[in-house]
């Protein structure tokens, strides 16, 4: 009865936040076609679809209530800046409940095969963290591929500036020109300025949702230039080749340390590789890991050492360049 009830909290649960969700689409569908009658009336016509990128906008999601108490709460603007850094169309109340779903997820299914109690709150956790390690991860894809194609970025904006275009102008070109996510992210500069927020503002919050270094330089120098002059052309170009150079270091880095990480591949996978052919070989020693409360404790204190081990040798490889 407990299990078939846990199974029905979690089927209700995804089953409300796809009507809210739909719901919630269907609201926001009929107050843009309002706004777009209303706009009309008064003779100012406006492709709302197509420039809803230049209007900055909070998205209160599937469960205001639920947005309302994340704004209360530090955690509410890490997640957002989360969210928005790894350029996925989602609302931390929709994070946050499925982070709950996911959590009772991972318990009920760990609850079938472990009968421990101190395994539950630990599964708990893990399938509460489940949908942040994955915004994380997305956020990591996206700032890599930014990294790749800014070098690209700052030799279009020279080029531009020595064509005659004004700075705003080219990062407009630029922001056309280039694929996401350096395009869509300097459109972003272009539209916040374009509308009357300050260049210097702009490009502070540029970096505050790219929160890499070779941005960093790039805002900086921008704001030098603006306050004491100088060629900046000369300057993106500069600062391209650093970058380019910067990438060159890093892959020798990783060419060097690839014995390192194949290494902790190696440990990881092999207490994998071996359970399973003991399976095969000795089916009846394995089968007490998985009947006899000892081997329980064993198969926990085997998973937290890997993990340790694996964040230790991802540590003692890891060489910020």
């Amino acid at each position: 009865m407990f299990s078939a009830l846990i199974v029905f909290v979690i089927v209700s649960a995804v089953v409300m936040v796809l009507a809210l969700r739909v719901w919630s689409a269907a609201a926001a569908s009929i107050n843009r076609k309002r706004l777009d009658e209303r706009l009309r009336e008064v003779g100012h016509t406006i492709d709302v679809a197509t420039d809803a990128s230049i209007i900055k906008q909070l998205q209160e999601g599937s469960l205001p209530a639920v947005e309302k108490m994340l704004g209360r709460t530090s955690m509410g603007p890490k997640l957002s800046r989360l969210i928005e850094q790894s350029g996925t169309q989602t609302t931390p109340s929709t994070i946050v409940v499925l982070s709950a779903v996911t959590a009772f997820a991972v318990w009920f299914i760990t609850g079938l095969f472990v009968h421990m109690p101190f395994v539950g709150p630990i599964s708990l956790a893990i399938g509460a963290s489940l949908p942040t390690i994955w915004l994380r991860r997305r956020r990591t894809v996206r700032l890599r591929k930014f990294e790749e194609q800014f070098p690209e970025a700052l030799d279009m904006l020279s080029r531009a500036m020595r064509a005659g275009h004004a700075f705003q102008t080219a990062l407009g070109t630029a922001g056309e020109e280039m694929a996401a996510p350096v395009g869509e992210e300097l459109k972003k500069v272009f539209d916040h300025q374009n509308f009357g927020l300050p260049l210097n503002d702009a490009l502070k919050e540029l970096a505050e949702r790219i929160p890499l270094v070779d941005v960093k330089f790039f805002v900086t120098a921008v704001a030098i230039q603006r306050e004491s002059g100088g060629n900046l052309a000369e300057i993106l170009d500069n600062l391209a080749y650093v970058v380019r150079e910067r990438f060159k270091v890093l892959r020798q880095v990783r060419t060097h340390t690839a014995h390192g990480r194949f290494t902790g591949f190696v440990l990881l996978a092999l207490p994998a590789g071996l359970a399973l052919a003991l399976s095969f070989i000795a089916p009846a020693q394995m089968h007490l890991l998985f009947t006899e409360p000892m081997g329980h404790m064993m198969i926990v204190g085997a998973i937290v050492m890997q993990t340790i081990g694996f964040f230790w040798i991802r540590k003692v490889i890891k060489i910020e360049v």
